[in-house]
């Protein structure tokens, strides 16, 4: 497979190095920043070229750009006639369909989004994980995509394209709203009198704890705490002191918990007592 790359960001050069270690052909790279460019070239050494010389020997053309920058690039290579009939178009985007790329229905290409369900903090480090990695596959060329995310180490899995930017939320929740609940926590912890550096050293280790439990034992089992013991006592203290701004939020998650206890309850045979069922309700309401 020959295949280019437009946007020599983290995603796209660690996409670049994992394809030629799996012996497919990297023809282009094109960037508009000097500094990214330079650092493609210190991981894959490259002779500069136009994007009009490669494109056209491109099977796969990777659009790994910031997501604002997708559809405009798309439109610029239309526009431009910058494309090969055949030619598969490629985005790595968790939120947008892949049918943001098909700006023009007369062109000969197919469209395909690849999202790596990660987040990278570098190259090296990228490349690293792409091995493992989940990855969210939709488009035109889905059997492509799945041979693609096999070379790169990764998992697929097929994605609803109607149904794209709630798989993208439930990534927010589980990585972006984690570090939000880790604020929340230390917020608690530093009115308990404990300073915010030393607060989430001490928090750290629980919440890699759970992870670990809900690698282990999955939903609903991994969870713990006063909701699932139905300690009613326990919730009324902490309300009672809960500072107002995070109050509701506490209310709105330990709702939700309180139908991931009563599924646990159920998978382990047992119920809540009516009494606390509604004790718990009436609090978290």
């Amino acid at each position: 497979m020959n295949f280019g790359i437009i946007g020599a960001g983290i995603v796209g050069t660690a996409i670049a190095i994992r394809l030629e270690q799996a012996g497919h052909r990297l023809v282009g790279v094109h960037t508009r920043s000097e500094d990214s460019y330079d650092r493609f070239c210190r991981y894959l050494h490259w002779e500069k070229r136009t994007i009009e010389e490669w494109i056209v020997e491109t099977d796969v053309l990777f659009i790994t750009t910031q997501d604002g920058i997708i559809r405009s690039a798309a439109e610029e290579l239309s526009r431009r006639k910058l494309f090969r009939p055949g030619q598969i178009w490629i985005h790595c985007s968790g939120s947008m369909s892949s049918r943001a790329l098909q700006v023009d229905q007369s062109l000969p290409i197919k469209y395909l989004s690849l999202h790596p369900l990660q987040a990278f903090a570098g190259i090296d480090q990228a490349v690293e994980l792409l091995r493992g990695t989940h990855f969210g596959i939709e488009g035109d060329a889905e059997d492509v995509g799945l041979e693609i995310v096999s070379q790169l180490g990764g998992i697929p899995h097929r994605l609803d394209p109607e149904k794209k930017p709630l798989y993208h939320a439930g990534a927010v929740i589980a990585s972006n709203y984690l570090v939000t609940l880790a604020d929340l926590a230390v917020r608690l912890f530093e009115q308990a009198g404990i300073a915010k550096e030393e607060a989430l050293e001490s928090l750290l280790p629980l919440m890699k704890g759970a992870l670990q439990n809900l690698g282990q034992v999955g939903l609903p089992q991994a969870l713990t705490g006063p909701i699932a013991r139905g300690d009613v006592e326990v919730l009324q203290s902490h309300l009672e002191q809960m500072p107002v701004k995070i109050e509701s939020v506490y209310r709105s998650l330990g709702l939700y918990t309180l139908e991931i206890g009563q599924a646990k309850k159920e998978m382990n045979g047992g119920e809540y007592p009516k009494d606390v069922w509604a004790e718990l309700n009436r609090l978290l309401k």
